[in-house]
């Protein structure tokens, strides 16, 4: 491993920055931009401005129109992209689209992929990941799934549950989490518009830079054909896994462009507010803080790029990107807490970016697994690896 940046890698990485400064940053105060996410109109304004500097879905493979990122070089890319909340949308690269588009180009058919891959890589469509349910249903424990699938004839009929749906309202497909009438999981592909799809109510949330917002939704004897099975069936909770490594370390590398970018704003205020005779950040109690701002992000950043490049070398990374993001959130969350604190009374209220942020990133140390929950299996890891005997 290495921390050189490839010439080709260094321009992209210019562009994007070049291309969320002049062109995503002045619209962030958009008043298109509502408490559910960015609306459909600016996200395609965001989309066409992206697709004409040829920096849409670039995590895709080349052969569907993507630049074919490695995971090291997403976490250049990404982290450029999400210096603002509405980056990761413009490049296509938001949650859920960009795991799903990563799931569906390692096991879907070349029919699922020319009927919603490549609309969805195209930006044509956006895309939800339909596995959190209430309780008693899955939650941090995916195992405690409760909806339902039933074969009947050519078809399967789901009927259950899921709420918490990020990118719901407004998405034309739907990869769907079900329990077989055997106890297996397997994922569905489904258009959004079919009969017992049903999306309940919106819920409220801290965070708004997710596109669609999140939801409840309820399946009503929706039934979807079985060749619209995602993979094969049975083998759900394993295409999971391929799915959530990769997502989750991607949801690390554009909370630190947030985190950046908080930091950023909290070193101009430092630099030009005057405060007893002096700069704030001359002041040690504030100063202290920027530099600690600094190490979190550097270490961050040094976790995302370890996990990325473990992922390069084909490692499966669970064990790594279960450490990165709980690192990451809790240094992120540190940063954008102590710029809340730098900045003061403009921190708490939208007269500063920041607000948004702090508001943004609470939701990191719950999203793709609490933080505790990893440190659970980090912990089981440890002692399954610790030889019998070796202690004391």
């Amino acid at each position: 491993m290495h921390f050189a940046l490839s010439a080709e890698l260094t321009a992209l990485q210019a562009k994007v920055r070049q291309f969320v400064a002049d062109v995503v940053i002045p619209l962030e105060r958009d008043p298109r931009q509502t408490l559910h996410g960015p609306s459909p109109e600016l996200r395609q304004v965001l989309i066409e401005r992206a697709r004409e500097h040829g920096l849409l879905t670039p995590h895709a493979s080349r052969e569907m129109g993507g630049l074919g990122l490695s995971h090291i070089e997403k976490a250049i890319i990404f982290e450029e992209a999400g210096y603002s909340p509405l980056g990761p949308v413009a490049l296509n690269i938001h949650a859920p689209d960009e795991g799903n588009i990563h799931l569906m180009e390692q096991v879907a058919t070349p029919a699922q992929k020319d009927r919603w891959l490549k609309p969805l890589v195209q930006g044509r469509i956006r895309s939800c990941f339909a596995m959190t349910e209430p309780s008693p249903g899955a939650g941090s424990d995916p195992s405690m799934l409760t909806t339902q699938a039933v074969r009947d004839g050519d078809d399967y009929v789901i009927n259950g549950q899921k709420w918490f749906i990020t990118g719901a309202e407004g998405a034309q497909v739907a990869i769907i989490m079900a329990r077989m009438e055997d106890g297996n999981a397997t994922m569905f592909l489904t258009d959004t518009d079919r009969p017992g799809f049903i999306l309940e109510r919106m819920m409220d949330s801290l965070d708004s830079c997710f596109a669609g917002g999140h939801a409840v939704l309820r399946f009503d004897n929706l039934r979807i054909p079985a060749s619209d099975v995602l993979g094969e069936v049975g083998k759900g909770f394993r295409y999971a896994q391929v799915r959530l490594a990769p997502a989750r370390l991607t949801h690390c590398m554009r909370w630190l462009g947030q985190a950046r970018r908080a930091h950023d704003e909290a070193c101009h205020y430092a630099s030009h507010r005057v405060s007893f005779g002096k700069p704030l950040g001359e002041h040690q109690g504030v100063g202290f803080m920027l530099a600690d701002n600094e190490m979190d992000l550097h270490t961050t950043r040094l976790s995302i790029w370890h996990c990325a490049w473990v992922l390069d070398q084909g490692e499966r990374g669970n064990f790594e990107s279960s450490m990165a993001k709980v690192l990451s959130s809790e240094a992120i969350w540190r940063v954008i807490d102590r710029c809340v604190q730098v900045l003061g009374g403009q921190g708490v209220t939208g007269e500063s970016i920041v607000e948004r942020i702090f508001r943004d990133a609470r939701s990191f140390r719950i999203y793709d697994g609490p933080n505790e929950v990893h440190r659970m299996s980090l912990a089981k890891k440890i002692l399954a690896r610790t030889a019998p005997g070796v202690a004391g």
